[in-house]
């Protein structure tokens, strides 16, 4: 290769790209080697090295650094990401902006010991400089010879037709004014609006030195809305948004007008809205949002590396009854164009659905490619990470329970005196015993088998393993959630999304008033 790209030029380039409106992979091409494709949508493998100005055999001579104090293993993560955002606010653009991150990790594993290190300088020097600090974590004469590279062929799980990278931001701010407009024609209590875009993309380029290398384009959106209304004196605020990874055609006249509607809609309804009594109750789980419980107080103690060390209640629970013969719960890195969506992990890995809980049997904990060599496994693709400057750990993607054999009218109509909760904000969790204690955005009352009033100021507090056990009943109606979620863990954070069917609990502790 003629070139090499450092993080200088880099930022040089990077810097003319956001002032204008984000055409940085084509502006890249006069810095770097070799013809390049008409769009990143068409980009191959050759496309990716000259991307990030490096070519197979400086990979692997990086690799070998990597080996070269006796690792087991080595992987380059090379990763290219621009975010931009965009808010509207009382009928004004409030801020915008973009952000430009690009660079390199470098993971060496030795049995169960992994070195890190990472760069912002794609320079053949700076990597082996990086692959050495890595490879501090081994010591010993062995060594692992360096694969070959042969290209992974991967599926591709967000299709979309426009990159973001030729939506301007002048293209978005009237899809924003838009919004805005209609939730202001919506209601005449609405007295204050604020609209907000992001978008990103990143270009990622894997290789190990068991000889894959793989390229994948990960898009992603969100569009969030959030009104205050005023009447007779009350004030209310709430609001909706939809995420995933969709291009500029996701956001229709009919889904902003949707999106509008359910934002003044969940808001309005506050003005109704009362605290149930408070004590152990009869909780009907509403199918969607519902779902982030699934996710905290379940899903998280599935992964593998709690139960590796042993700080997961379900570290012994593998072959055993969790749940109802009903209730299957699986992660999923294949739904489309969901944001929990990947095309493979980022430790390389193929993705597909994992059952953890089949039929009321534990089956499956969620592995990284440590914890599936510790347990004798398969990867199950869940090697995540937040960017190329953070190691992967074993992660969620999309995770969401199965149809079961109920109507959710039957399940409603079941239910003497307690809450339907249809979205949850604010939870905490404590990972091991699953305790968790979740805000109830919006819900209703169940009374006599129907939902009457609308509910608020409502926490749930349980447990993640007793919930799960005390599923008494699963409709047929599982839909996933279209939110902006993002998975904190480790001091990263992953996008990921989540959903169920609707769901009876038997029993949760709801803190509302006393009776």
């Amino acid at each position: 290769m003629s070139k090499t790209f450092n993080r200088r030029d880099f930022l040089k380039t990077g810097g003319l790209a956001m002032a204008g409106t984000m055409l940085l992979p084509s502006m890249l091409s006069g810095c770097l080697s070799g013809a390049r494709a008409s769009s990143p949508l068409d980009y191959q493998l050759n496309d990716y090295l000259d991307h990030f100005g490096v070519n197979q055999r400086v990979i692997m001579d990086v690799i070998a650094e990597g080996l070269s104090r006796g690792g087991d293993y080595c992987d380059l993560y090379f990763q290219h990401t621009i975010n931009n955002t965009v808010a509207l606010e009382d009928d004004m653009v409030n801020r915008a902006f973009s952000n430009i991150s690009f660079g390199v990790g470098i993971r060496v594993i030795s049995g169960e010991q992994t070195g890190y290190s990472f760069t912002e300088d794609i320079t053949p020097d700076s990597m082996k400089s990086a692959a050495r600090t890595a490879a501090n974590i081994a010591s010993s004469s062995a060594r692992v010879k360096v694969m070959s590279l042969a290209e992974k062929q991967l599926p591709n799980y967000y299709k979309i037709n426009t990159p973001w990278e030729d939506v301007s931001i002048n293209d978005k701010i009237p899809m924003l004014q838009y919004v805005n407009d209609k939730v202001f024609s919506l209601n005449p209590a609405i007295v204050k609006v604020n609209v907000s875009f992001a978008d990103a993309t990143s270009y990622i380029l894997f290789a190990n030195s068991e000889g894959i290398i793989a390229c994948d384009y990960q898009p992603m959106s969100q569009l969030n809305t959030s009104c205050v209304a005023e009447k007779n004196g009350q004030r209310e605020q709430n609001g909706f948004g939809s995420a995933g990874r969709n291009d500029v055609s996701f956001f229709s006249q009919d889904n902003l007008d949707r999106i509008a509607k359910k934002a003044v809609d969940d808001t309005m309804i506050l003005f109704d809205a009362v605290a149930p009594r408070a004590g152990e109750l009869p909780v009907v789980l509403g199918a969607g949002s519902s779902g982030i419980l699934l996710h905290e107080a379940i899903g998280h103690g599935m992964e593998a590396d709690f139960n590796r060390r042993g700080e997961s209640i379900f570290s012994d629970k593998i072959g055993k009854k969790v749940a109802e013969s009903f209730v299957s719960i699986v992660d999923d890195g294949t739904t489309p164009n969901n944001r929990g969506a990947i095309n493979m992990d980022d430790e390389g890995n193929d993705v597909k659905q994992t059952y953890m809980v089949e039929n009321g049997i534990m089956t499956s904990y969620l592995h990284d490619r440590i914890s599936s060599k510790h347990y004798g496994v398969a990867p199950t693709g869940n090697g995540r990470r937040e960017s190329f400057r953070h190691m992967p750990l074993p992660r969620m993607r999309n995770t969401y329970m199965l149809n079961g054999p109920h109507q959710k009218q039957e399940i409603i109509e079941s239910v003497k005196y307690g809450i339907f909760a249809e979205s949850f904000t604010n939870g905490q969790v404590k990972i091991g015993p699953g305790d968790f204690t979740f805000y109830v955005k919006q819900g209703y009352l169940i009374e006599d088998g129907k939902l009457t009033r609308p509910i608020k100021d409502v926490n749930l507090i349980g447990n993640g393993p007793r919930v799960l056990s005390d599923i008494v009943m699963v409709a047929n109606d599982m839909e996933m959630s279209e939110g902006g979620w993002t998975c904190g863990k480790g001091g990263q954070g992953v996008p990921a999304s989540m959903g169920q069917p609707t769901v009876k609990v038997s029993r949760i502790t709801v803190g509302g008033v006393n009776a």
